[in-house]
């Protein structure tokens, strides 16, 4: 028995006539009875009563045809999800981002990926420079958007953005301007920065944005999230450097001063990965 006998099967229980049933699969009448009377044989099953006048269904072939127009429906539609998932178009992406973005370039490219491809399953995560690096080798995520340079092995990485350090104030902060920053007025706020990570070149920047103004930070406090960052600074705890790119997360009771410092994006994948899915998405986010 093979998915192409049931396919006849079904036609002739629909037509209950051997000759428009052969017409309509493009088969001629004997090679179609040839094919019913070997399903009949390998099942031990009469599936049609048929005389020089009628064909109808037994009893156990009214049966199986309930049975397996159900299971060759279901049958149809596991075959054409593999062959979206085969042709990129169906499946999941996984992508972890800074929080930096989330209200930038993410909402930008996630709206591209779902109109390329809405059945495609989308997953956003955010962690740590060193998580991601890991997840990416290790397939538990497929893209990772990250502030700082690649030096993994197997991960390609590329710009894509390139954005500025602000410092960020509380709105009734005297800091308005970059010109109201000194030396001797820096070194007497108190700093809520992020984690540092260690080779991070990222962390590297905000260091060289301070060594610029020659002081060393009175950084008391530190968080992953610059969003959380944020609501520390409209508190009245400190200070902070963020990239301006928080601009687009419509905090009110802050102000973001630009700074002279760049910071660039980079999307990173690994070099090895064929999957169709991920070869779909970068064309997108990378054209």
């Amino acid at each position: 028995m093979d998915l192409l006998q049931i396919k006849y099967f079904l036609a002739l229980a629909q037509e209950l006539h051997f000759w428009n049933t052969a017409g309509k699969m493009n088969i001629t009448q004997s090679a179609l009875s040839r094919h019913i009377q070997s399903l009949e044989s390998e099942l031990g099953l009469v599936l049609f009563e048929r005389n020089k006048r009628n064909v109808k269904l037994t009893p156990a072939g009214k049966f199986l045809q309930e049975k397996w127009e159900v299971e060759l429906n279901e049958l149809e539609f596991i075959h054409q999800f593999a062959k979206q998932i085969h042709l990129g178009e169906s499946g999941t992406i996984r992508i972890a981002h800074p929080d930096s973005i989330s209200g930038s370039i993410i909402p930008d490219m996630v709206d591209r990926i779902s109109n390329a491809f809405p059945k495609l399953q989308i997953e956003l995560v955010q962690l740590r420079y060193e998580s991601q690096q890991e997840y990416l080798r290790n397939y538990k995520i497929d893209l990772s958007v990250t502030r700082d340079i690649n030096t993994s092995q197997g991960i390609k990485s590329k710009k894509i953005y390139s954005d500025h350090l602000s410092i960020v104030v509380p709105e009734d902060h005297f800091y308005h301007t970059i010109e109201d920053l000194s030396k001797e007025t820096l070194l007497q706020q108190k700093f809520i920065l992020p984690i540092r990570d260690e080779g991070s070149s990222y962390s590297d920047i905000i260091q060289q944005m301070f060594r610029s103004f020659d002081i060393i930070p009175d950084d008391y406090l530190h968080s992953e999230f610059g969003s959380t960052i944020i609501a520390l600074v409209r508190k009245g705890l400190g200070i902070a450097v963020l990239p301006d790119s928080y601009i687009y997360h419509d905090s009110p009771g802050i102000r973001f001063i630009r700074l002279p410092f760049k910071t660039d994006l980079y999307i990173n994948w690994r070099t090895d990965d064929h999957n169709p899915v991920l070869s779909n998405v970068l064309k997108l986010v990378l054209e």
